[in-house]
């Protein structure tokens, strides 16, 4: 994680219609290959403050289609960053501004993108909280005053920030999981 300064804005009603953007162009390329693309993140959740980088859950039947899933988005202007640590997610970076790649050749919105083959730990885990803050909006309240106090206390610390939510992530996920 770079140290960049961290800057919450409040809700942007362009990123559902961004992610959509986002999301044909991907599908166009990869095809059957994806079962679905999911926004997964704080930009997913109406009203919720967030950085505003999109993250995007390409979801694929197995990991025997991930050199064709590579290929087909390294075409597209990802570079394949490995696991990073995390089981049955694979990481991609952008090699530029434009990408993904498309007719129109102009800048994209800031974005994070993962492939997820669809037992996923870490997709059930994105999903679950996701729906979690959609469902309570006072988790998203919270959630959303908790990373405006992050972001002041660590603005240019992205790793200290990640671990101050952590233990309102596993909070919520825990409570939702008692509700099913």
């Amino acid at each position: 994680m770079g140290d960049k300064t961290i800057i919450i804005e409040d809700y942007n009603n362009k990123w559902p219609e961004t992610f959509f953007g986002l999301k044909t162009i991907i599908e166009r390329r990869l095809g059957d290959l994806v079962l679905r693309i999911e926004h997964v993140g704080s930009t997913a959740v109406p009203g919720l403050a967030a950085k505003p980088i999109l993250d995007i859950d390409v979801v694929i039947d197995s990991m025997d289609l991930l050199p064709d899933v590579i290929q087909g988005l390294e075409s597209l202007g990802y570079v394949h960053e490995g696991n990073l640590g995390v089981e049955d997610r694979e990481a991609f970076a952008r090699k530029d501004a434009n990408v993904p790649y498309s007719i129109l050749e102009i800048p994209k919105t800031e974005h994070h993108l993962y492939v997820c083959n669809k037992e996923s730990k870490e997709l059930v885990r994105h999903i679950s909280f996701r729906d979690a803050l959609i469902r309570n909006p006072g988790y998203a309240v919270e959630y959303g005053n908790l990373k405006k106090e992050l972001a002041v206390k660590y603005r240019g610390n992205r790793q200290s920030y990640t671990d101050g939510k952590s233990e309102f992530v596993n909070r919520v996920l825990t409570e939702s999981e008692k509700k099913l």
